[in-house]
């Protein structure tokens, strides 16, 4: 099994069609409804035999699409570790126990998506079945509903392989004691059949005090050709994870992080802690109808489980007590059901003598959350912060110690309940949207989503029942102008929204029932232009207006709504120089403004650098070895909104080597941080700033049989 990086452009440059939901890429392996690539068009799967006739430089939207030949040359095995390499996008902390990226700007915790389906829970997202990721950037409400402000991330899964069998196998080891086993076998079992399962175990570890826990993952999945125009897919997948929450550290008087404190992991070490368990089912089954009109409908149901309590660093003074720390906390659970159901139709007409491509779409979910926080209880203060004094470590474990004054004291999280909600979730959805081809040269891409979202909250704690409904349209409109046949110009522009309950559905308390949704508009334009059909350029310039709920500067269990624009550009070449040789390139300049807040206005949004740059370059010296180097930039960037917490800037250099022992046996060392720089590379809050882990290594050996 070599591991070769030789067919990246198309897998790496290439846009979701504009029927996404009903066309998702999938495994390589040769399975019938899979999304085939050829120089530099998109063609949806072989068996329903309908072609979206629209070339990847056609479609008016920014996205990356990384593989997972991709991400295990570079060793990532996060999503954290993919966003790190995206023109526009960065990591934001998620509080030590969830993924939280930041698309152009606007933080998000819920607009994850596997296989095109909404994944809003919050947790670690693993990569042990994922056969490529895509990042969309900019709203994407027609699409995908609510949310999307500044982006979404997608994760496809692996499907059965008809015709074939093979088992692959990759074990790793880090330099921290980390390590990790993954297994993806596959069975044919009939000319019409297959089987599939993919299944992991991690055990966690870091540079950091009393970081440790270990992650479980098993999909099976079974794959069906029910006729030559029909196919079905099923997956069960089981998630359990556990482990440590880690919030970072303060900053001090020049408002960035304290070197000083870079080994004080400011928590206890026994209750910071998550757990998580999830099944999730999926079923998908598509039809083509003719040769011109295909339909696809798929059931998505997910029950998770979440406990997430910790200790973080809430309050510091350096000025008057610079050896003294606050800390606060809280125990968290949600219980959540999802339940979807979707359907879509595409299809291809000729009507008034223009060509028409038209999604058509409904989709409707249901769902149960059921959450309860209770904040830290000290007893010698009888409220949620006490102070202790900065030592590694601190001088509290499993809720008892002694404070800063040297009197003992102890939590319980059982006292001081913040909230007790139930939400029930309904929302229905319709949405259209046609391409059509007004000459060779010119494509109007225009559309429209309707939501209706209705949402009942019980607030336990106040006795109290409260209930919203929201209507909204979202629309998106397009154009393409192709001057030559590889070298598009675009223009589009796109609405989304999210209701005021917010991404997790707990903030619908006080007046936030009586006001309406949060509305995100974007404006964008951009080129793509394919050199090759193993090389392409993107570039974009933008601007986002949004207003949303972000944490307050000064409590960060609570939410300011802040009002802001923001503008950028963004550049990607990506894919084969030559044969032997694979580059992934990107660059972002972001500038953004808070024009309607709570207090200053005309500061900077928090989490967004002004300038972010990445580089990966691989060769291939012979059928035998190659190796990789990888370079990551970010300017600094505030951590609040008030301007008066930083992360400074930051380069990370990585380098890869492998060596191909046979056809099926490959031996691959990675590095991180070659340098062993002293990085930060994102924040929760203003005292609570993640420490990037030094120069460490993982030796990794995977192969085929």
């Amino acid at each position: 099994m070599k591991l070769r990086v030789t067919n990246l452009l198309t897998a790496s440059a290439i846009a979701l069609s504009v029927a996404a939901p009903a066309a998702f890429a999938q495994d390589s392996g040769g399975v019938a409804d899979q999304i085939v690539v050829t120089g530099t068009y998109l063609y949806t799967d072989q068996v329903n035999a309908l072609r979206t006739p629209t070339p990847i430089v056609d479609v008016p939207q920014s996205l990356t699409i990384v593989t997972a030949d991709q991400f295990h040359q570079q060793g990532f095995d996060s999503v954290g570790d993919i966003i790190n390499y995206i023109p526009g996008v960065s990591n934001s902390q998620g509080e030590g126990h969830r993924d939280a990226v930041v698309f152009r700007g606007v933080r998000s915790t819920a607009d994850f998506f596997i296989d095109g389906v909404r994944d809003d829970v919050q947790y670690y997202r693993p990569l042990y079945n994922i056969e490529q990721v895509e990042i969309l950037r900019g709203p994407n409400a027609l699409l995908f509903g609510r949310g999307g402000t500044g982006g979404i991330l997608n994760r496809v899964t692996k499907k059965g392989v008809l015709g074939e069998d093979f088992t692959g196998y990759r074990a790793s080891v880090d330099t921290f004691g980390a390590f990790g086993v993954e297994l993806d076998t596959n069975l044919s079992t009939s000319d019409s059949s297959a089987i599939r399962l993919n299944a992991m175990y991690d055990s966690l570890n870091n540079h950091r005090d009393f970081y440790d826990g270990e992650q479980i993952g098993l999909n099976p999945t079974a794959h069906f050709e029910l006729s030559s125009a029909t196919t079905l897919d099923l997956s069960y997948e089981f998630i359990d994870h556990e482990r440590f929450i880690d919030r970072g550290i303060p900053t001090g008087t020049n408002g960035e992080p304290v070197e000083a404190f870079q080994d004080i992991v400011f928590g206890d070490p026994e209750l910071n802690t998550t757990e998580l368990q999830a099944h999730i089912f999926r079923a998908t089954l598509q039809h083509r109808f003719s040769d011109t009109l295909k339909g696809r409908v798929s059931a998505f149901y997910g029950d998770y489980d979440k406990m997430y309590q910790n200790l973080y660093a809430s309050g510091y003074d350096p000025a008057n007590s610079p050896n003294v720390v606050t800390l606060d906390g809280y125990l968290d659970t949600t219980q959540r059901q999802n339940l979807i159901l979707s359907g879509d139709l595409i299809g291809e007409f000729q009507m008034g003598g223009l060509r028409h491509t038209v999604v058509a779409g409904v989709e409707y979910i249901d769902t149960v959350n059921n959450n309860d926080r209770y904040n830290t209880f000290f007893d010698q203060t009888s409220d949620d912060n006490e102070s202790f004094i900065i030592e590694r470590p601190l001088n509290i474990r499993g809720g008892v110690g002694v404070n800063a004054s040297g009197d003992p004291t102890s939590n319980d999280f059982t006292v001081s309940i913040n909230d007790d909600t139930e939400a029930d979730v309904s929302v229905f959805s319709v949405y259209l949207q046609d391409e059509i081809e007004i000459s060779e040269k010119l494509d109007i891409i225009i559309g429209a989503r309707f939501d209706s979202f209705d949402i009942d909250v019980y607030n336990v704690v106040a006795d109290e029942s409260r209930s919203r409904t929201d209507e909204e349209i979202s629309p998106r409109f397009g154009v393409v102008y192709k001057p030559m046949e590889n070298v598009s110009l675009y223009g589009s522009y796109s609405e989304s929204f999210l209701p005021r309950s917010g991404e997790q559905f707990a903030n619908i308390n006080g007046s936030n029932n009586a006001l309406d949704p949060n509305t995100y508009t974007n404006v964008e334009a951009g080129v793509k232009w394919d050199f090759s059909s193993n090389l392409s350029f993107t570039a974009a310039v933008f601007e986002i207006e949004q207003s949303s709920p972000q944490v307050a500067d000064n409590d960060p269990s609570t939410l300011d709504v802040i009002d802001s624009e923001t503008t950028g550009f963004e550049a990607q070449l990506q894919g084969q120089l030559t044969d032997q040789w694979f580059v992934s390139a990107g660059y972002s300049r972001l500038n953004g403004e808070i024009v309607n807040r709570n207090g200053a206005t005309g500061l900077r949004p928090r989490e967004l650098p002004e300038n972010m740059f990445s580089i990966w370059s691989g060769f291939q010296l012979n059928d035998q070895f190659g190796f990789g180097a990888g370079l990551t930039y970010q300017d600094e960037s505030f951590i609040n909104n008030s301007n008066s917490a930083v992360l400074p800037a930051f380069t990370r250099v990585d380098a890869a080597v492998f060596y191909d022992v046979s056809d099926n046996f490959r031996v691959q060392l990675n590095v991180e941080n070659l340098t062993d720089e002293l990085y930060f590379p994102n924040s929760h809050s203003t005292h609570q700033a993640t420490v990037g882990a030094p120069l460490n290594a993982r030796l990794t050996i995977s192969g085929q049989f």
